[in-house]
């Protein structure tokens, strides 16, 4: 068994077609096949289930991937840890997964990382916290930036860096105008747009208002924070939104925010990694960084006072 063809075992994982897979690994797709028949010999089993095109795994071809992306994160943390980041300080790049609401504070961990270690590079994508499990099991990602209630958490470390906090961004003249605070009941009557049922925020938010004896059902649904926003600012709509949101958009012209209480809550977002030892590097150093942070306060500081 070759490191070489459990690439090749992981690329058809990733792109779900034997063409695309072996152009991935710049070599032609008899290649890439025979490599994969090869494994199939050395382990006696099948691998692929195949037709006139890729039909995805075998139990047993389900089983050797999961091995391979091990195998593979292993073999590339050895390289960082005896190779040039021994010589050069941390380098490589650092993949990091974040749930939409937590976009906005995000600069305040990635910032430190990047200025204490200037050798390494980032890619940051906006991901619902199920596919962050899902790419961190697949070591697809390095950590998350998730929440860290009300998830399945067993086989991850998790560190607390903040706690999220909700407000109501409405419009300006709207039937709350006179008010400093609005109960979640009340909201519920709005002409509301949430982020879709498939975001963890949507589903802390669903409970909250079943909490305070609502049910809603939103005039519009979206995946995008800014959409949200643009609805609010554009027209007489309103929307739940995470205080933290406020310190990188400010309150938009138009609308005022409202703290939301009956219930006053809160839900912890923090960083999420593996449970592994040794960690890789550039995830260990990504650790300490948010470990010596005080990001609340942080998040605290960028907030519009009247969102206070």
């Amino acid at each position: 068994m070759f490191l070489r063809q459990l690439e090749y075992l992981t690329a058809l994982a990733r792109e779900q077609h034997f063409g695309r897979a072996a152009a991935a690994c710049w070599v032609s797709q008899p290649t890439l096949s025979d490599g994969i028949r090869k494994l199939e010999a050395e382990f006696g089993v099948s691998v692929v289930r195949r037709g006139h095109r890729f039909e995805g795994f075998t139990p047993e071809g389900e089983r050797l991937l999961a091995w391979a992306r091990r195998l593979l994160a292993d073999r590339d943390q050895l390289v960082a840890e005896f190779g040039r980041a021994s010589h050069q300080g941390l380098t490589g790049r650092l993949r990091l997964g974040a749930v939409p609401a937590s976009l906005p504070p995000v600069s305040l961990l990635t910032g430190p990382f990047c200025e204490l270690h200037p050798g390494t590079s980032l890619t940051v994508l906006s991901l619902t916290s199920a596919e962050i499990h899902r790419r961190l099991i697949d070591f697809e990602l390095d950590a998350g930036l998730t929440y860290l209630t009300g998830e399945p958490l067993a086989g991850f470390r998790t560190i607390p860096l903040y706690d999220e906090r909700y407000v109501l961004l409405t419009s300006q003249g709207g039937e709350f105008a006179e008010r400093t605070e609005v109960g979640w009941a009340e909201v519920a009557g709005l002409p509301l747009c949430l982020l879709t049922p498939d975001m963890q925020h949507r589903r802390i938010l669903d409970d909250l208002f079943l909490r305070a004896g609502v049910a809603v059902t939103p005039r519009m649904e979206t995946n995008s924070v800014s959409t949200l926003c643009s609805h609010v600012r554009g027209g007489n709509w309103a929307s739940v939104i995470p205080q933290a949101w406020l310190g990188l958009l400010g309150v938009p012209p138009g609308t005022r925010v409202l703290p939301l209480v009956e219930p006053t809550a809160t839900s912890t977002v923090g960083l999420l990694v593996l449970d592994r030892d040794p960690q890789p590097l550039v995830t260990s150093a990504l650790i300490r960084v948010a470990e010596d942070l005080d990001l609340q306060s942080d998040i605290d500081a960028l907030v519009p006072a009247e969102a206070v």
